[in-house]
């Protein structure tokens, strides 16, 4: 009975063997195929074919089609957006609505791209993780491989012709019972690891298309939101013909003072449209209350030329003048030995600016280590400082409202004070003051979304 015991154990063993084997060599093709993809990828960005070949030929002939055809397109979006500045005519309102909302949109579209950057940095992450996981089972993987096709070309020894055949099978199999277990335990982990691979480059090309998109979106929401500032600018030096002459004697009395209060105190006493800007914050008084609550409709007005919430009921209101990361707060060091006056934001290139609140312009232009600074009156005393952008979009004198694009980030700081420790990246500076002095603004940022004010 002992040798027909053995026989049926080393086929059953081997049928076990070969069940692994397949679902190895299934992972294993699996994984080299997503490396020869890969590979396919990298090799077909070189050029196959000969530039006399005629399917070179029918390539370059439907990638001069494409080209023509995104010609055609940038064309008529430019024709279109024409059409509506020319629309809007003289009618300031209905600018500034425009500027607003397409600011706003820009600013979404901003938040949508850094959120799927963030999505993206831990799926990559773990795609080179479990690929380097793979490649250091590479060696393991094909052993396996090999002695189990060896396994499986071997016949059953002839059981009844020499007893020691019948030891040596009964020794294969013992050994194949302790193996198989583990070798199957291995072929479900590989298997499990390819295919969260193939869902993990899933998420990542899906997460890049639609990063694509919003790029695209972004692109042609900052090329419409440029018509239109360029035109709010050109209506505004229609009205102002001395603007600058105005903006290089503003720069010219930046460089006579040495402190942020004695350039507001400059412009504000020296400058003509500074001046007048200033003269009417504080003849404006505060504006009207809703049963001693701020008037949140008035924002809804963008022909206003006065503030629609005085600064001092607008606690918990204001959105963040661009999309970032607060990396130094009010109070905290300033990493000489100082406080910070201010807070600082760490930003995408290219961001875009808006303002926080409705006031004036003071200053716009270079100043010190501030970089390209923004100075905007807010009336009842009070004075926003934004600082570190690369390009300013506003004049001074000019009012400006709630929510309006007034300048854009560059692609690395600006600010002196930020250089040491954020050189690469831009950073925006804001700084509220009250009667000269710089106060916390943290009670001013709205908490969410929801609570922030529009335009």
């Amino acid at each position: 009975m002992q040798p027909t015991q053995t026989s049926r154990s080393y086929p059953d063993t081997i049928s076990r063997g070969r069940s692994v084997r397949v679902a190895l060599l299934s992972a294993g093709l699996a994984g080299i195929a997503l490396s020869t993809s890969a590979a396919a990828q990298i090799a077909g960005t070189a050029p196959q074919l000969s530039a006399a070949s005629p399917d070179a030929i029918k390539q370059r002939e439907q990638e001069l089609e494409a080209t023509r055809a995104q010609q055609k397109t940038a064309a008529e979006a430019q024709a279109k957006l024409q059409a509506e500045i020319s629309a809007i005519g003289q009618d300031r309102s209905k600018l500034n609505a425009q500027l607003i909302d397409i600011a706003a949109q820009v600013r979404g579209v901003e938040t949508r791209i850094a959120d799927a950057e963030a999505r993206l940095r831990p799926l990559d992450a773990r795609e080179q993780e479990i690929r380097g996981s793979l490649d250091s089972r590479r060696t393991e993987i094909v052993e396996v491989l090999a002695a189990l096709q060896r396994a499986g070309r071997r016949t059953p020894p002839a059981l009844l012709v020499r007893p020691e055949d019948a030891l040596q099978s009964l020794r294969t199999a013992i050994l194949l019972g302790a193996v198989v277990p583990e070798l199957r335990a291995r072929a479900q982990t590989l298997t499990g690891d390819l295919t969260e691979l193939v869902n993990v480059r899933k998420s990542i090309a899906g997460e890049r298309d639609r990063l694509g998109t919003d790029r695209d979106r972004l692109r042609d929401d900052q090329t419409r939101l440029a018509a239109l500032v360029d035109e709010r600018q050109r209506q505004q030096s229609s009205v102002e013909k001395d603007i600058a002459a105005e903006g290089a004697r503003a720069i010219a009395l930046s460089k006579q003072v040495d402190s942020l209060q004695g350039l507001i105190a400059k412009m504000e006493l020296d400058l003509n449209s500074a001046a007048k800007a200033a003269a009417t914050a504080s003849l404006q008084g505060a504006p009207s209350t809703v049963n001693g609550k701020p008037n949140l409709g008035a924002l809804k007005n963008p022909a206003r030329l006065s503030p629609a919430i005085a600064f001092a009921s607008a606690k918990g209101l204001f959105a963040l003048p661009v999309n970032g990361v607060k990396i130094r707060d009010f109070g905290g060091s300033d990493g000489a030995g100082g406080v910070e006056k201010g807070i600082s934001l760490a930003t995408r290139p290219g961001a875009q600016v808006t303002t926080p609140c409705d006031g004036w312009v003071v200053y716009a232009g270079p100043f010190r280590s501030y970089g390209q600074l923004l100075i905007l009156n807010a009336g009842g005393g009070y004075h926003v400082l934004i600082a570190g952008m690369e390009r300013i979009s506003v004049n001074i004198g000019q009012f400006v409202l709630t929510g309006e694009p007034v300048a854009v980030m560059g692609t690395t700081s600006q600010v002196a004070s930020i250089l040491a420790t954020n050189a690469s990246q831009p950073v925006l500076y804001v700084e509220f003051r009250k009667d000269g002095t710089p106060i916390d603004p943290g009670p001013w940022w709205a908490a969410n979304e929801g609570e922030k004010v529009r335009g």
